[in-house]
């Protein structure tokens, strides 16, 4: 039986799915996101990595040192190179970060804050959401 959520890349060679209803869903204006979705920010969300199950294909890894200096692994579609998840990573173990854009339906999840907001381009307006300088505590 499918879980709850669903997701995949652009060309639907990797797929996942979870149950979790995630509850650390952030918007991120740091440098890293920028560089890593290609935009002004990256919306994504934690879900623990138990829950998570790879239904199809096999992810391209690239591992990242951020500029905390903790590691993790950027996963991509090997075929259309769409980024869909973020696992591996040394400062939150057990947890794998998804990219809201994998979702098959992203609007039953929404950001709960923003982060790196020091980091936010002057010309974004800030959601009405709580607002970080850096990473929450």
């Amino acid at each position: 039986m499918a879980k709850k959520y669903t997701a995949k890349c652009a060309c639907g060679a990797v797929k996942f799915e979870f149950d979790t209803d995630p509850t650390f869903i952030a918007v991120c204006h740091c440098l890293d996101c920028k560089k890593a979705s290609g935009g002004e920010a990256a919306t994504f969300f934690a879900v623990p990595e138990d829950d998570f199950t790879l239904i199809s294909g096999k992810p391209k890894a690239f591992h990242y040192i951020a500029n905390s200096g903790n590691g993790l692994d950027r996963n991509s579609c090997p075929e259309c190179a769409a980024r869909v998840f973020t696992d591996h990573l040394e400062g939150f173990p057990g947890t794998v970060f998804v990219q809201l854009g994998s979702l098959d339906r992203p609007e039953l999840i929404a950001p709960k804050l923003e982060m790196f907001t020091r980091r936010r381009l002057g010309w974004v307006k800030p959601l009405d959401l709580p607002q970080f300088e850096n990473m929450p505590s």
